[in-house]
């Protein structure tokens, strides 16, 4: 009895030693957590477009409005202004050439009217990033225009994490 209690115990601290506790977070300057850098990987563009798809469709059933689809043209003139705003490395609706989110979509061909571009420079995910459009005014009413039926998303992500988000709806 007292070897079984003493394997017992043995095989205890053995197990106990390959617990591990989860790390702590790194603080920032402000004393919150740094976000932890969502890497995205080659080969994942589909399915990304296709979640924001889905949730922005969800979102646009729930506020009652018709739902729209990805277009392909207005996924080049979102990829390109992403990789744009990187290069100038700042957030706004303007090419570093003069060009507006009206050029962009017409230099693709798109045959339809622009409603609106929703832009983000930020380190989280789509849906985050979703989210956090959803509570600005006028980023949420681009996403929920009733006159909306096409939708482009692409994204530039630097070597640091950084990624350059764009969203570009239709008519």
């Amino acid at each position: 009895m007292i070897r079984i209690s003493g394997l017992l115990l043995s095989a205890l601290m053995v197990l106990s030693a390959c617990a591990t506790t989860p790390p702590e977070p790194t603080l920032g300057p402000d004393g919150k957590p740094l976000p932890k850098v969502y890497r995205i990987r080659s080969g994942e563009t589909a399915k990304i477009q296709y979640r924001m798809l889905d949730s922005v469709n969800a979102l646009r059933e729930a506020a009652g409005v018709p739902s729209v689809q990805l277009n392909s043209q207005l996924n080049a003139a979102a990829a390109t202004h992403s990789r744009d705003m990187s290069i100038q490395n700042r957030p706004w609706h303007f090419g570093s050439d003069g060009s507006s989110p009206i050029d962009r979509v017409r230099r693709v061909g798109y045959a339809g009217q622009l409603v609106g571009e929703t832009i983000s420079e930020t380190y989280e995910t789509e849906t985050e990033t979703l989210a956090a459009w959803m509570e600005k005014d006028t980023t949420r009413n681009v996403i929920l225009s009733p006159e909306a039926r096409d939708m482009g998303f692409a994204w530039l992500q630097e070597d640091n994490g950084k990624i350059w988000w764009t969203m570009v709806l239709g008519k």
